[in-house]
C-alpha cells in the first residue's frame, strides 16, 4: 500500500507583501512553509532533488519536476469545469452551438470526474476489487477521449480540453495504478484550510519572525495530532528533550 504525500499552497501576506504559503504532508506528518516564491524551486527544496516518489497535487507546473509520477487532482478539475461552464454562461449567447458545445463538455467533465472519484472510493473501500482498476483505467480513459474529441470555440474551454487530451491525461489515473493513492487532494485542502481561516482573520503575519512560527508551530501540532499525540505533551517533549528524543517524538520512533 502506498503513502502518499499531497501538495498544496495558496496566497499569504507578510506586512502587507505577497507570500504563499505551502503544504506537504500525509496521514502522519504536516509541513508548513511560507515563502516569497511560488516557483519550482521552492517545491525542490520541499521535497528534496532525490524524491522518486508519488504526490497527489493540483496542475500547477512547479510540481512537474518532482517525481516521475504523480496523480492530478480529479476534484480541481471537476470545480475547473463548473467554473468554466459559470463564466460561460453570463456572457452574451450569441452563438447557441458555441453555447451548447461548452455546456455539454463542461457537464460531461464534470460527471466524469465525480464517476472517477466514486471508483476510487469503490476501490479504497474493497467493494471494487484492485484487480479491476486497470480495466477501470481503460474505460475512463476512452470516455475522456470521446468527450475530448472536438474542438471548442472557447478559450477556458478549450484549455482545458487541451489538457485533458494532452500527455499529461495519464496522470489523472495513477490511483488506478498505484494502490493506495486517492483521486483526489481532498488531504492537502483540508490541511490548509485552517490556516486560510487564520489568514482572512488576520491578514496574515507582519514579520519575518511571524513568518517562521506560523510555518513551524502549525507543522509541529499538525503533526502531532495526526499521530494521536497531544499536542502541549508533544511540545514540551520537542522543547525540552536532547536530539534523539525529540527525533523519535517527531517521526514516530522511525530512523
Amino acid at each position: 500500500m502506498t503513502i502518499t504525500p499531497h501538495a498544496d499552497e495558496t496566497s499569504w501576506r507578510n506586512d502587507g507583501i505577497g507570500h504563499y504559503l505551502w503544504y506537504a504532508g500525509n496521514e502522519d506528518l504536516a509541513y508548513f512553509h511560507i515563502d516569497r516564491y511560488r516557483s519550482a524551486a521552492v517545491a525542490k527544496a520541499i521535497f528534496g532533488d532525490r524524491y522518486e516518489g508519488i504526490i497527489v497535487r493540483d496542475r500547477y507546473a512547479a510540481y512537474n519536476g518532482i517525481g516521475s509520477e504523480w496523480q492530478s487532482c480529479i476534484a480541481h478539475i471537476r470545480t475547473k469545469a463548473k467554473e468554466i461552464k459559470k463564466e460561460h454562461d453570463l456572457l452574451p449567447q450569441n452563438d447557441k452551438e458555441i453555447a451548447v458545445a461548452v455546456g455539454r463538455f463542461c457537464d460531461n467533465v464534470i460527471s466524469f470526474c465525480s464517476d472517477a472519484c466514486d471508483e476510487g472510493s469503490s476501490l479504497k473501500s474493497g467493494e471494487t476489487p484492485w484487480e479491476s482498476a486497470s480495466d477501470i483505467e481503460k474505460d475512463l480513459s476512452k470516455r475522456l477521449s470521446c468527450i475530448c474529441k472536438k474542438p471548442l470555440r472557447f478559450k477556458p474551454a478549450e484549455t482545458l480540453r487541451n489538457y485533458l487530451a494532452g500527455p499529461e491525461k495519464k496522470f489523472l489515473f495513477t490511483f488506478l495504478r498505484h494502490q493506495g493513492v486517492p483521486p483526489t487532494n481532498n488531504h492537502a485542502e483540508q490541511s490548509i484550510r485552517h490556516m486560510v481561516i487564520f489568514r482572512k482573520t488576520s491578514f496574515g503575519t507582519r514579520s519575518e519572525s511571524g513568518l517562521k512560527t506560523h510555518s513551524i508551530l502549525p507543522s509541529l501540532v499538525q503533526t502531532a495530532r495526526r499521530q494521536c499525540l497531544p499536542p502541549i505533551k508533544f511540545l514540551q517533549t520537542l522543547f525540552t528533550s536532547d536530539t534523539p528524543t525529540a527525533q523519535a517524538a517527531l517521526y514516530g520512533n522511525s530512523s
